[in-house]
């Protein structure tokens, strides 16, 4: 079978490599092209584009790259046109992939979409069109069935694909030594893995660490850029940044200082207490909050419905705000341990691993019926 996959950013790399991994042990034929990343390339195939050329932030940095937005479509709706594959498998980035799906439809071609667009957080008429487009919708949150009944809509629910990630893990156990970070507890810097969020939150971050010289600071590099550009944030401090290792930071991390997006989850359950940042332009927060209608916007809140982790946005994501909160964390033993036991009651919510095995089990199964 042709699988064509469509990933616009980090976190859809790596669900996009679990899931052609799965496809490849079901389906012994299994041929791919895709837009994705360096995760996605190693399981085999023909990259066609690089996420890191797709992944604009906020409804203001779309619109200051609507050319470059509307080229990468005009590729992806030409290459998969030439290559007639049997499934197109879409991954969440749904200001894209909603795009996709619809001329993908409209050509004969079967829609999967893994990892539902957060419909459910803002303009939930979208699941009509959803309903039109897409062919077989797989949700990771548990929540999210509930929600699409309401619109008798039925999906598929396959449990979180980061439980295979992180139950596949496997430590290093020299890592410490390796990347010369001592003997001192670590400290977690996840800035993201966008040009845009980096630049807004990370020199909040490193102004945090001023404050805790008892502590090391490490940054988890995104693959799509180099030490130069974090250096450029840096400067002389003596924080270093690990590329490819983000699960390895977070093994041996005391607390984390995390921008909100997948790896919100990774850390809660790698059980790391962390304060929850984000930071946009003042158009895009502007306009997110007059149409977005949900309390939270980290996914460990949304799946736990209550405030486990402090969310520090736009005005609120300052460094004393963050080394405030942080404090907590470190030093208040009451107030950490009852986010360690809400991750607990998150690990129930989750489930077992196996997202992946059962989405290319149920893609195989409706390509072939």
């Amino acid at each position: 079978m042709k699988y064509y996959l469509v990933a616009g950013e980090a976190s859809g790399d790596l669900h996009g490599a679990n899931l052609m991994k799965a496809l490849k042990e079901q389906d012994r034929d299994a041929e791919f092209r895709f837009f994705g990343g360096d995760l996605m390339q190693a399981q085999g195939g023909t990259m066609v584009k690089h996420y890191a050329d797709m992944a604009f932030m906020g409804f203001l940095e779309v619109a200051l790259n609507l050319n470059q937005v509307f080229k990468n479509l005009k590729t992806c709706r030409e290459d998969i046109k030439l290559w007639q594959p049997n499934a197109l498998v879409l991954i969440d980035f749904p200001g894209f992939n909603l795009r996709i799906a619809e001329f993908a439809k409209k050509n004969g071609i079967t829609v999967c979409y893994y990892i539902s667009p957060k419909v459910w957080a803002w303009n939930q008429k979208r699941v009509l069109k959803i309903k039109r487009i897409v062919d077989h919708l797989f949700c990771i949150l548990p929540f999210e069935v509930d929600f699409y009944k309401k619109w008798n809509m039925k999906v598929d629910y396959v449990g979180n694909p980061l439980l295979d990630a992180v139950t596949v893990f496997k430590p290093n156990g020299n890592f410490r030594n390796e990347n010369g970070l001592g003997s001192k507890k670590i400290i977690a810097l996840l800035p993201g893995s966008r040009r845009q969020e980096i630049s807004r939150i990370l020199p909040d971050m490193l102004a945090v660490s001023e404050k805790y010289s008892g502590y090391q600071f490490v940054i988890a590099g995104a693959p799509s850029f180099n030490k130069e550009y974090y250096d450029q944030f840096i400067g002389q401090k003596n924080i270093p940044v690990v590329f490819n290792a983000t699960y390895d930071i977070l093994t041996i991390a005391d607390a984390a200082i995390v921008a909100s997006g997948t790896a919100v989850l990774e850390t809660a359950l790698f059980h790391v207490p962390q304060v929850v940042v984000y930071k946009g332009s003042n158009i895009s927060v502007g306009i997110a909050r007059m149409v977005v209608t949900i309390r939270f916007i980290s996914l460990v809140n949304l799946i736990m419905d209550k405030l486990v982790v402090k969310e520090l946005i736009q005005n609120d994501c300052n460094p004393q705000t963050i080394s405030s909160e942080l404090n907590n964390i470190l030093n208040d033993k009451a107030y950490r341990q009852q986010m360690l036991d809400y991750y607990s009651q998150l690990d129930e919510k989750m489930g077992k691993p196996g997202a992946s095995a059962h989405t290319a089990e149920l893609i195989l199964k409706y390509i072939r019926a």
